[in-house]
């Protein structure tokens, strides 16, 4: 569980995250407004002050609820992939940390995002740095029923290893969006482009191999 958090954002981290910049660069992030988000948003304020130093690695870390922020290039990486234009509205299912969510609102997007443990849900309540994106919408709940009611979204980003693409999640896109899902098993995941045609029909293409904690079904109200 996270205790504290960094609130100091000094010339060591913001050289922290120009180096991060270029190791993205590096490995082939090319879409300069999500490398510039990513030198905007202080990645250290959403860790435990015993990460502080290492935030601008390039890796996954723990946080509440044994769940890991993801490590910047997957995050860069999903989110060139939605092709993000101010004024999206985003349904992003696994708030986590809300890191996700903050790079998609520095974008200029509206994000409707959902958290299925109680635990982290209410700990990113109080979580200081989230109170500078009014877009950004946050839900307790089910990440597989989506948010229907809000429907449909310019985009659906999943920030968690689906078994299977969940179908109420495409029927909530609009037709010409595209959702951004992992999906696979315990061994690994295919991460998917899903594209939604003006008829309905949808395209997926597979986009490289990765590793997520899993999509789970319901609402966890207890704490960890």
């Amino acid at each position: 569980m996270l205790h504290s958090k960094p609130k100091e954002d000094n010339y060591l981290h913001k050289g922290l995250r120009k180096q991060l910049v270029q190791t993205l660069k590096e490995k082939g992030i090319k879409d300069e407004r999500v490398l510039a988000a990513t030198e905007a948003i202080p990645r250290h304020f959403f860790l435990d002050q015993a990460f502080e130093r290492r935030a601008y690695e390039d890796k996954a870390f723990p946080i509440t609820a044994g769940q890991t922020i993801s490590q910047p290039y997957t995050v860069a990486y999903q989110t060139q992939l939605l092709e993000v234009k101010k004024f999206d509205k985003i349904l992003e299912i696994g708030t986590g940390s809300a890191y996700q969510a903050c790079v998609l609102a520095e974008l200029g997007a509206t994000v409707y995002t959902i958290e299925r443990q109680k635990a982290l849900y209410d700990f990113v309540s109080q979580f200081f740095f989230i109170k500078n994106y009014s877009s950004i919408k946050r839900f307790y709940g089910d990440g597989y029923e989506g948010l229907p009611s809000f429907a449909p979204f310019d985009k659906v980003i999943v920030t968690a290893a689906a078994p299977f693409i969940p179908p109420k999640l495409i029927a909530q896109l609009k037709p010409g969006g595209i959702a951004v899902i992992p999906v696979g098993d315990d061994s690994g995941q295919k991460m998917l482009r899903i594209t939604k045609d003006k008829d309905g029909s949808v395209h997926e293409e597979e986009m490289g191999d990765f590793i997520f904690v899993p999509m789970l079904s319901g609402k966890n109200p207890l704490a960890p």
